[in-house]
């Protein structure tokens, strides 16, 4: 069955690289209009609206810290001005800052937790109104296995992802009468410039513990994402989908 969203208005967090830029273009070929945020890459963003709309797609990028939540209420609400509804967010937006605990500091756990966390909060909150006008509506929100297994070295990152699966399940209690559904996509050890940095000897041995033997690819994610987003999804809601390869198994 090919999911098609002709006409749905997405914003997807974090849109011009790896994960977020694969479901930017999965959604806009399933016949989308998309919007994404980014922060400093704007080049990158420039480029892939050009493509958007080569495409015949309408498309929107806005720089922002994605933990600002003025920043959100105001993409939010342009896109509800001007193309009429915001039809499904994607919180994909995310940053490590990894080390021991007692090597981390503040700021980086501050950072990460408010990048990874506070940004799906700012993004749902503001389209919780525009989607229960609506009736309708998709959440998905991009946690981690790291989230659900925890690992050494990332207490703050694993903190926040498994935040994540806390707030999407409570979200997903207040909004499910009003046929908006609120789900998140748990990736395992996926190929992007977050990963690329890894060692040989790293990665292999993440490698030996995947029973699949491979990583992902951002467009496996992106895949999974659009499921949730899509009409064939609209019975599923506070669920988490592992895309690990058997990783969390």
């Amino acid at each position: 069955m090919s999911m098609k969203f002709t006409d749905k208005n997405v914003l997807v967090t974090g849109g011009t690289r790896g994960i977020g830029k694969a479901i930017v273009e999965q959604f806009a070929a399933a016949g989308a209009n998309v919007a994404f945020t980014y922060r400093s890459s704007s080049d990158e963003a420039n480029a892939l609206v050009k493509q958007l709309e080569s495409n015949g797609r309408k498309a929107k990028a806005f720089q922002a810290d994605a933990a600002d939540y003025a920043a959100a209420e105001a993409a939010v609400g342009e896109i509800v001005s001007e193309w009429g509804s915001i039809d499904i967010i994607v919180n994909n937006a995310g940053i490590t800052r990894d080390n021991l605990m007692l090597r981390m500091s503040e700021d980086d756990f501050d950072a990460v937790v408010g990048t990874n966390l506070k940004s799906v909060f700012n993004y749902s909150k503001a389209a919780y109104r525009p989607m229960m006008r609506q009736r309708k509506g998709r959440i998905v929100n991009l946690s981690s296995v790291v989230g659900v297994m925890g690992n050494a070295g990332q207490t703050n990152y694993a903190a926040s992802k498994a935040g994540i699966i806390g707030f999407s399940k409570s979200l997903a209690k207040e909004l499910g009468a009003r046929g908006v559904t609120v789900n998140v996509v748990a990736p395992g050890y996926v190929e992007t410039d977050m990963t690329s940095t890894l060692s040989d000897a790293a990665r292999e041995a993440m490698l030996g513990s995947v029973p699949a033997g491979r990583p992902a690819s951002p467009d496996d994610i992106a895949s999974a994402v659009l499921f949730l987003a899509s009409d064939e999804a609209s019975y599923i809601t506070g669920h988490v989908l592992h895309v690990d390869g058997g990783l969390a198994m």
